[in-house]
């Protein structure tokens, strides 16, 4: 069976510290990501940073057969960076299907001024998108220098379910960013809500088990576009929760948890759990616990003041960079 790994605000939530965690600790036999270049997934492994854009946070248990969706979008360039960075030569496969970002369709961009104005990150995607969508963009298939990584991956993730395998999927950016339950015109080229990415991996809705909405302990949104409750630049960094995008470098815009969007990203994507990251962002005391027992009282009475007018349980609960920094409940919960 499935499970989704998808973010509930405007990215950045820490998805790539869950999917690291569940690689670890999940039982899954794969992982698949969606998505493309413009969105970086951190993780932290025990004292080293990996910064990804292509490859499966999951990477870290090198048990788990890697996969790049067919519905992605991919740099080749980035991608065998990746590969050499992470050592998963042998075990990540990509979709034949999947489609190749060109060096022209990042210049092509650049040109765009109706994207600075929305504040694109300029990778070339969504020009790549165009010309998927126009039947003219080139596939993997077509670079030979990729030709040893290819897959058919779409039957081979059918397989392994039918044959009762577990597997997990790691989605992009933030349900507010999607082409089209976000705040358009200021959204990511793609849908980035739980059916969005599924499509891209080649598999119907029965097969999912679980999805799980990833939401960070404050919003935060790099570029454009509406952000209530944003507070100053100035009142984050004494709050110490100045942040920068992964990709872009830009300064992620603050706001507090903001409970509205949580429960609409949680009913737009049938979530059955819900995780929390940066906890200690908040609670400072909460930074690196992994046993809910442990955390400081104010931490516990938030989280569970969340899980009530949220109305998901809260399975996951981050408490530091290190991807088992985390607090799992789902044997408690599920």
């Amino acid at each position: 069976m499935i499970t989704i790994v998808c973010g509930g605000f405007f990215g950045d939530e820490g998805k790539g510290k869950v999917a690291g965690y569940l690689g670890l600790r999940g039982g899954y036999s794969a992982s698949i990501r969606t998505g493309s270049v413009n969105a970086g997934h951190t993780l932290t492994y025990r004292g080293r940073v990996w910064k990804l854009r292509l490859v499966p946070s999951a990477f870290i248990n090198k048990d788990i057969r890697l996969f790049i969706a067919r519905g992605s979008l991919i740099r080749i360039d980035t991608l065998l960076k990746e590969i050499e960075e992470t050592e998963t030569r042998g075990r990540i496969c990509v979709d034949r299907y999947s489609g190749v970002i060109e060096k022209r369709h990042v210049e092509m961009e650049a040109l765009d001024e109706k994207l600075r104005s929305i504040g694109s990150t300029f990778q070339g995607v969504g020009a790549a998108t165009a010309e998927r969508v126009l039947r003219r963009l080139k596939l993997a298939w077509e670079f030979r220098e990729i030709e040893d990584l290819l897959c058919d991956s779409s039957p081979e993730i059918l397989d392994m379910i039918e044959r009762g395998e577990e597997i997990l999927v790691e989605g992009t950016q933030g349900l507010f960013l999607s082409l089209y339950h976000g705040t358009y015109p200021y959204v990511t080229s793609r849908d980035t809500s739980a059916a969005g990415i599924l499509s891209e991996i080649g598999a119907g809705p029965k097969h999912v088990d679980q999805v799980i909405v990833v939401f960070k302990s404050f919003v935060t949104r790099v570029g454009e576009g509406p952000l209530e409750g944003e507070i100053s630049p100035e009142d984050a960094e004494k709050l110490g929760l100045i942040e920068r995008g992964t990709v872009t470098g830009r300064l992620r815009r603050v706001a507090p948890f903001n409970i509205e969007l949580a429960r609409k990203a949680v009913r737009i994507n049938s979530a059955t759990q819900v995780a929390i990251t940066k906890l200690d962002a908040l609670y400072r005391e909460a930074r690196g616990v992994r046993e809910w027992g442990k955390l400081p009282r104010e931490a516990r009475r938030f989280i569970e003041d969340l899980e009530e007018r949220i109305g998901v349980p809260i399975t996951l609960i981050g408490t530091g960079e290190d991807v088992e920094d985390m607090i799992d409940l789902r044997k408690e919960k599920l």
